[in-house]
């Protein structure tokens, strides 16, 4: 099996660019054509959250036709920047989305499954393990716990050193650590929301964060940092899951670039 994992593309209406300066629109569907020449194909492609910047209606019917585009399956769950009725209003042909409360599912896949877990909080930035967030997984995961399994959510749940993305990470990460430790199946913790790639050990398996489909937050580790970007090369993650003994992770940037040449 194979995932291919894309995030944060800050959709906005037609002809508006994300924070006047990225046309995030065209950048997603570039990342949506280029997932479309991946051979063999990606078995599912999971979006982590921001798909659209500010909520509207529109966005989000910016969002479903471009990502009409996609060949392969598509789940998605939602980060900070979206707004969860308008999310759940554009996305309800997706039968795994739940009707009502909070969008936590569990797609099961064979002998895998993906746990999506919303960590959202409504009107705010950052995340939130909370106790019914935990309620939820503690039955998903204790369900079938040695049952190779991934997890994504929007915000993660780590210390990154970066001081303007800490302020903004999903909070109770102890409880949450507590909680996948307790099932040795858990692959991944994937997760999006801070625009780079990042991989750090956590809940005893291995969390990594997904580059954005457009601009890039700026690595400054400063205490005193101020926020900042940068227009790089967008990226994706795929997560080549057909080794029954292990998932591996490859970092895609996107774009097209000079070669193929014949050495390796």
């Amino acid at each position: 099996m194979l995932i291919a994992q894309i995030s944060d593309p800050h959709l906005r209406p037609g002809g508006v660019l994300y924070q006047d300066t990225a046309n995030s629109n065209d950048d997603l569907t570039r990342t949506i054509a280029q997932l479309n020449r991946l051979s063999p194909q990606p078995d599912l492609v999971l979006l982590t959250g921001d798909v659209v910047d500010t909520g509207l209606r529109e966005e989000y019917a910016v969002a479903r036709e471009i990502l009409s585009g996609l060949r392969a399956a598509l789940l998605v769950i939602p980060g900070n920047h979206d707004e969860r009725a308008a999310f759940r209003a554009a996305f309800r042909d997706h039968a795994y989305l739940p009707a009502e409360g909070a969008l936590h599912y569990v797609l099961e896949l064979g002998d895998r499954r993906v746990i999506a877990l919303d960590v959202t909080v409504p009107d705010e930035h950052h995340g939130l393990f909370d106790a019914s967030a935990e309620a939820w997984l503690e039955a998903a995961l204790m369900a079938q716990p040695d049952r190779p399994a991934i997890i994504m959510m929007h915000q993660p749940p780590i210390v990154t050193g970066v001081p303007y993305l800490d302020a903004y990470r999903c909070f109770g990460a102890d409880r949450l650590a507590a909680c996948i430790a307790r099932a040795p199946g858990v692959e991944r913790v994937l997760c999006g929301h801070v625009h780079r790639l990042m991989q750090k050990r956590f809940g005893g398996t291995l969390l990594c964060t997904a580059p954005s489909t457009t601009t890039a937050i700026a690595l400054r580790i400063d205490p005193a940092a101020e926020p900042a970007s940068f227009i790089e090369p967008p990226g994706l993650l795929l997560h080549d899951w057909r080794d029954p003994h292990g998932l591996l992770t490859h970092y895609l940037p996107i774009g097209e670039f000079p070669g193929p040449y014949p050495f390796a």
